[in-house]
């Protein structure tokens, strides 16, 4: 495989180039995307940092707005960018969970399970909504971003058979997420019988909207990663080998290890360098 040839016009974010197949873009995706070409990328394949749930420790870090409508915002603005950058059949594929309101508490205290759920901040309670009120995030990101001209074309819920337990007891145990498949166009390049699956008289069958999927943990990383088998499907159906993947946020490269194994290229940014170090050890060990 040719190595990517893709250059932002502003040099003055550092690159990391990791074999032939990724290469990774240390920065703010607010400030990186701008400056890459337009209809450049078949897919958007990525899982931006949830709003209020984790605290990454980088000044002005999306997901941390105190405000949800800043956050929502903020990703309007980062996919915006990316719409320009894909071709015209292209899509996104984005990953995003919801969040309670905090109960206007100030901070979370670590949790031997996750030691990335302790955080030195918490957003408080969103005008509109009570303590305990699931704010619906996935759907308002969702709306906005069909407002801002995308076509919104499926929501996919990733059930999660493993997920970790909640000490919760006046609701269910939260055990999925969402993947919106968004288009930039009214066509656009889908491949169904990539992703097929088997129905119960053994043949195959369209791909349906709940996909289970065991959450995959990552040791070099103390948060969140994309399941590889997630971004698999993700891929497979929306691209060719050879076809050029971005994801705006890296974060342990997920997304760069499943092109690397199906031969397509990606471009990654990921404003964390301690992040970019981890993707870059993870990919590299591929080859």
């Amino acid at each position: 495989m040719e190595a990517l040839k893709i250059k932002p016009k502003n040099e003055k974010f550092d690159s990391i180039q990791i074999g032939n197949s990724t290469t990774l873009y240390v920065g703010d995706s607010r400030e990186v995307l701008p400056s890459l070409p337009n209809n450049t990328f078949q897919s958007c394949i990525s899982s931006p940092p949830y709003w209020g749930l984790r605290d990454y420790g980088i000044e002005n870090q999306i997901g941390a707005e105190q405000l949800i409508d800043n956050y929502i915002d903020d990703l309007v603005k980062v996919f915006r960018e990316i719409k320009r950058t894909l071709k015209e059949d292209g899509t996104l594929w984005l990953n995003i969970g919801d969040s309670y309101t905090s109960g206007n508490r100030k901070w979370r205290d670590s949790d031997k399970k996750n030691p990335a759920r302790a955080m030195s901040y918490r957003p408080p309670t969103p005008k509109g909504l009570k303590p305990k009120d699931l704010i619906g995030v996935p759907w308002k990101i969702a709306f906005a971003l069909q407002k801002d001209g995308w076509y919104l074309r499926s929501d996919i819920i990733w059930n999660k058979p493993n997920c970790q337990p909640e000490s919760v007891k006046d609701r269910p145990t939260r055990s999925h997420e969402y993947v919106f498949l968004f288009s930039k166009s009214k066509r656009y390049y889908y491949n169904a019988e990539a992703i097929k699956e088997p129905s119960v008289n053994g043949k195959l069958k369209n791909r349906r909207t709940v996909w289970n999927i065991n959450t995959s943990p990552f040791k070099d990383a103390h948060f969140a990663v994309f399941p590889p088998e997630l971004v698999k499907l993700c891929l497979l159906a929306s691209t060719k080998e050879n076809s050029v993947v971005i994801d705006p946020f890296f974060g342990s490269g997920t997304v760069g290890e499943v092109c690397s194994y199906f031969q397509r290229k990606c471009i990654g940014i990921e404003i964390n360098p301690e992040y970019a170090k981890i993707s870059k050890k993870r990919i590299t060990n591929l080859f």
